[in-house]
């Protein structure tokens, strides 16, 4: 089985160095995501009010608001991060990503589900039920993929039919809901707004998944030679692409129950990462967490600094920069 260029082992930077660098980039847009929003609190300020000399305003706003929010937008984004580049990974599928392919959507039809028809249900019941439906369709995703003659736009295009019959799902429970509508849509937006310790919490056990992703780089790189070889090496193909996926898919679930159905960084923050450190996943998957967390960082802070007070969703700044993005990724696997 042939590999195609874009998933060899090839290494184009120093990723140390590259994952160091992303890491100080990362650092300071938090420190400057701290101080914006409604109420604008200097860099020197913020200092101050972190070692609890600042206006007891200003410690309010930080430890209650922005700090939390800041920490699940990188623990989201990173999430997002990782299952994208795992997904395009195990379906050898440069276009694959949690939105694209349709289990955001379906996450996200769960979600909606609980949120309109019972309002009153435990936090814990959301991430769940958001997690079942990003399952359903993956799973429904894998058969597709398990096709020989399934070429990467068709897979793509399954998974944009895929999310089209769970946007249809959400539609009605919103049509069926119109109280709820104000609520819903913010959420299927995808915002960060209202985020707090909460949901902190809710996203903790990214960190236990994500770090599995992590033990099991070695075989993503052997599933990208091919079945023929992963099963001559020794590797139960079929068995790890299955494990690989349920961790997928708990991140996204889990992410999506938190910060709603925010789209593209899983597609975006992989493609970018192999471009600069190439395509072994030891160097692929750091380097896509962190720019995954980047790009959700740099796109909530966006959306409270451009016309503060007013807040535009996180969501709405990752698709100005993403369907673009996507729609050249699209034309030029056409050509190939």
């Amino acid at each position: 089985m042939m590999v195609k260029e874009r998933f060899l082992f090839k290494t184009k930077a120093h990723p140390y160095l590259v994952l160091f660098l992303l890491i100080i980039i990362m650092l300071i847009l938090s420190v400057v995501s701290l101080g914006i929003g409604a109420i604008y609190i200097p860099p020197l300020d913020i200092a101050k009010d972190l070692l609890g000399n600042g206006t007891p305003n200003h410690v309010f706003i930080l430890q209650q608001y922005r700090i939390p929010r800041i920490l699940i937008a990188l623990v989201a984004g990173a999430g997002l991060a990782m299952a994208g580049a795992v997904l395009q990974g195990i379906l050898r599928n440069p276009l694959a990503s949690p939105d694209v392919i349709g289990v955001t959507k379906g996450a996200g039809l769960a979600a909606v589900i609980i949120i309109v028809s019972f309002p009153k249900s435990p936090v814990a019941v959301l991430p769940i039920s958001a997690f079942i439906g990003a399952a359903i369709i993956a799973v429904v995703l894998m058969i597709f993929a398990r096709k020989k003659e399934a070429q990467p736009n068709t897979l793509a295009l399954v998974g944009i039919a895929l999310g089209a019959i769970c946007q249809a799902g959400i539609e009605y429970f919103m049509i069926k809901f119109p109280d709820d509508v104000n609520s819903t849509l913010m959420w299927l937006t995808g915002s960060l707004w209202a985020r707090g310790w909460d949901q902190v919490w809710i996203l903790l056990p990214c960190l236990f998944f994500g770090s599995l992703l992590f033990i099991l780089t070695s075989k993503l790189d052997i599933l990208n030679l091919g079945d023929d070889i992963a099963i001559s090496l020794g590797e139960k193909s079929k068995q790890v692409r299955y494990v690989l996926l349920g961790i997928s898919v708990v991140l996204i679930g889990l992410c999506v129950a938190v910060i709603g159905s925010i789209g593209f960084i899983g597609l975006i923050a992989p493609h970018i990462a192999r471009k600069i450190v190439g395509s072994k996943y030891k160097f692929l998957l750091p380097v896509s967490a962190v720019f995954g967390s980047i790009f959700l960082l740099l796109a909530d802070t966006l959306g409270r600094g451009l016309f503060p007070p007013i807040e535009i969703p996180a969501g709405i700044v990752t698709a100005v920069i993403g369907a673009p993005y996507f729609l050249y990724l699209l034309r030029r696997e056409r050509k190939k």
